[in-house]
């Protein structure tokens, strides 16, 4: 399974994420965010930082169109993941030029494929995280039931409060049909011994039983 360690603000974490074998590494372009990377790191820090495998993914919320281009080629990027209000239009948009996720923030009870249907076309993957006051990462657990049964014909990221005791619950629900879409798991804040501050231990930890290395 694939994992996506999101919030990420230390170069040096970055690269013993891709040490310890994680795919995705998330940095978040939202001003308002305690994890605002640009305020750890420069574009051109960002831009230099590479891994052997690890991606970068730049987590944006309603920025302007033209913003997010000039941050893809300033720091990089290799995924763009759309974290606030955009519509299919404006996905489709920055989709011409980079891979697209497009977040969606889940409510009990919602039903979440009539919700993705306009961005079935317009974006290249989903991600599935809970409803919050703000457009933030609440920590929070969303009901993964809401989900089983589904088809969702996207692959799809998997987040909300995902904690190092969940993965036999990853395992379990990956076992589910709407799982054959799952696309990797995404952590941030349960993982973390400050906003931005990895606990390196945890993670290390949680991938090796994730992927039972």
């Amino acid at each position: 399974m694939r994992i996506k360690v999101c919030g990420m603000t230390k170069a040096e974490q970055v690269l013993q994420l891709d040490e310890l074998g994680v795919e995705f590494a998330g940095f978040i372009f939202y001003p308002k965010s305690p994890r605002y990377v640009l305020s750890h790191m420069s574009k051109e820090q960002l831009k230099k930082l590479k891994g052997k495998h690890i991606n970068k993914v730049g987590v944006f919320v309603n920025s302007p169109v033209e913003e997010v281009l000039q941050m893809v080629d300033a720091c990089g990027l290799y995924l763009v993941q759309l974290h606030g209000d955009e519509n299919p239009r404006y996905c489709e948009q920055i989709a011409n030029y980079v891979t697209v996720v497009k977040a969606f923030r889940l409510r009990e009870g919602e039903d979440i494929l009539w919700r993705a249907k306009d961005y079935q076309d317009a974006a290249d993957m989903f991600l599935f995280d809970t409803e919050g006051a703000g457009y933030g990462g609440t920590g929070k657990k969303f009901n993964w039931e809401i989900l089983k049964g589904g088809n969702v014909r996207k692959p799809f990221f998997l987040s909300g409060g995902i904690q190092p005791e969940d993965v036999e619950l990853l395992k379990a629900f990956e076992q589910e049909s709407v799982a054959k879409d799952l696309f990797a798991v995404d952590i941030n804040s349960k993982f973390e011994l400050a906003p931005g501050l990895k606990d390196m231990n945890k993670i290390q930890a949680f991938v090796k039983e994730l992927k039972g290395g």
